[in-house]
């Protein structure tokens, strides 16, 4: 009984899982934020690009 309750008691003083739980929620919130921002401006990108090929096609020509 003294061994199942000193088990026990190093079971709940061990906090290196919450840490990593932790860790996990903050790389979520992360991933839910760089995610957000691409849709959120993911047409204006798309804009610049068209934007920035649509010039460097027109200049194509000239010599560097």
């Amino acid at each position: 009984m003294r061994h199942l309750l000193a088990a026990l008691s190093n079971l709940l003083a061990n906090r290196s899982g919450v840490t990593a739980i932790e860790y996990g929620l903050i790389a979520g919130a992360i991933a839910v934020a760089i995610i957000a921002t691409v849709i959120a401006l993911g047409g204006d990108i798309n804009n610049l690009f068209a934007s920035t090929g649509s010039a460097l096609s027109s200049t194509s020509g000239s010599t560097l």
